[in-house]
Parts: structure tokens; C-alpha cells; sequence
């Protein structure tokens, strides 16, 4: 991936929290992180060790205490208001639990088709043609485009939110726990799917997990977090030559119904 365009880098990048009661908490020190083009990187470590934060002071949903972020060569580490806003045309986001992330109200058809309402005015019709569209990229029958999201399974819901980070034609795409909430044979399905998107849109990945098996498959390149830092980085078809203790363990925590 080294002859790919770095669409997206970190420098040092720092969260900390205060807390209530005037204590202070970092969620991720010193993360220094490369996206190319087309690429698709894991980021794996286990529950609260800083991920989560990580991407989402990527996407401006929390400001980053120190550090600098780059959008093609771009700081964007400061951007607000109109500007931030303009950066979601480029950066998307898959989310944990599409049950929470949709407005219970809203028709398929509207939640797919709200990000493109934000940044140009869309008919009824026309946003109806684009959501059928995006549902048969994803493998959804254009029929659900009238349903609401309790109408839908669970692997149902996580294709809708693929196509509705889809809608604004972005060049990056952070999955969040994206496939976690999700049977293993959807799970599956889900990271097939991405893959497929990958190689017919040239989209780049962050692709948030615990599951290491999973996050090696689907990536070219994995960082390991721990405590809120990058503790080891590798390509994703080689993790089983991981050094550091703590990716050993990880992997030694990788499920198994063969015998040794």
C-alpha cells in the first residue's frame, strides 16, 4: 500500500477527559496512524482501550487534546462549523448498533437518503430512485425502502448502514464495531459485502474490532491498541508473527474448533 496517496493521517493524536470530579482520564495517547488509498486498516484491541475515542476525534465528535489530524495532506485537526460539516462529504461512519443509530420513525428510504438531504435539496422521487439503488448495492431488496428500521434483522440494519454511509460517495469509511452486534454468519456476510465494495469503489476502511481473527482477514494492514496507545503494528495476513505480549494474547484469545 506504500505506492497508494495517504488520504488520512494522525500525528501524536491525545484524548483526555476530565471527569466530574476534576480527574483527568486519556482515552489515546501519541497515535500516529497512515490510510491509503483503497486500504482497508484494522484497528484491534480489547474493549475500553481507546478505539472508539480514537475515530470519533477523527470525525470531529470529540476535539482531540493534542495531536494533529490530515485529510490529504490537510490539517483538519481544528476545523468547525461549516468546514467540519463539509468534511463529512469524505469521512462516513458505520456504527455499532443501527438500532439506535436510526430515528425509530424514519422510513429506509429517508435514513439513507438524510446525509445527502444535508448537503442539497432532494425530491421525494428522486431520493426514493437513490435509496433503491444504494439498497441493491448492498444486497437489500428495494422493497424494505418504505420499512422502518424494526422491521428489519439485524444484518438487515447494518446493510442499510453501509448504503447510508455510501450516499455521500465517500473516500474513507470508519467501521465502528460495525459487524460486533451481529451472528457470526452475518458477520461474515457483512465483511464479504465491505470487501466487495472495496474492490468496485476503491473505498478506504477503518475497521474497528476485538475480534482479531476477523480484523486480520479483512485488512491489509492491522494496529494494535492497548491502555489507549499503538502498541504494535502489522500486516493483516501476517498477525500470527506478532512480538509484543499483548497481541499474543490476543491471539492466543482467538476462538478454535480445531485441535491442536
Amino acid at each position: 500500500m506504500s505506492d497508494k496517496e495517504i488520504l488520512l493521517s494522525t500525528e501524536k493524536i491525545c484524548k483526555v477527559f476530565t471527569q466530574k470530579d476534576g480527574t483527568q482520564f486519556t482515552a489515546c495517547e501519541d497515535l500516529t496512524i497512515e490510510l491509503h488509498e483503497g486500504e482497508t486498516l484494522g484497528l484491534v484491541g480489547e474493549s475500553g482501550c481507546g478505539k472508539s475515542t480514537f475515530v470519533r476525534t477523527i470525525m470531529g465528535l470529540h476535539p482531540a487534546t493534542s495531536g494533529k489530524i490530515f485529510f490529504k495532506g490537510e490539517d483538519i485537526t481544528s476545523l468547525t462549523g461549516a468546514k467540519r460539516r463539509e468534511m463529512a462529504k469524505h469521512i462516513q461512519m458505520i456504527f455499532q448498533d443501527p438500532a439506535t443509530a436510526f430515528n425509530p420513525k424514519m422510513r429506509i428510504r429517508d435514513i439513507i437518503c438524510e446525509p445527502l438531504r444535508n448537503f442539497t435539496r432532494v425530491s421525494d422521487k428522486e431520493a426514493e430512485v437513490r435509496a433503491v439503488n444504494l439498497l441493491q448495492q448492498v444486497e437489500l431488496s428495494p422493497d424494505i425502502a418504505l420499512r422502518y428500521p424494526h422491521e428489519l434483522s439485524g444484518g438487515q440494519r447494518q446493510r442499510v448502514g453501509i448504503a447510508r454511509a455510501l450516499i455521500l460517495e465517500p473516500e474513507i469509511i470508519i467501521c465502528d464495531e460495525a459487524t460486533s452486534a451481529l451472528d457470526v454468519s452475518v458477520q461474515d456476510s457483512i465483511a464479504k459485502l465491505l470487501a466487495k465494495i472495496q474492490r468496485e469503489k476503491g473505498v478506504s476502511y477503518i475497521f474497528i474490532c476485538h475480534d482479531l481473527a476477523l480484523v486480520s482477514l479483512i485488512s491489509h494492514r492491522v494496529a494494535v491498541m492497548q491502555q489507549g496507545k499503538i502498541v504494535e503494528e502489522l500486516p493483516g495476513d501476517r498477525i500470527q508473527e506478532a512480538k509484543h505480549p499483548y497481541t499474543q494474547k490476543l491471539l492466543q484469545s482467538v476462538f478454535t474448533v480445531h485441535e491442536n
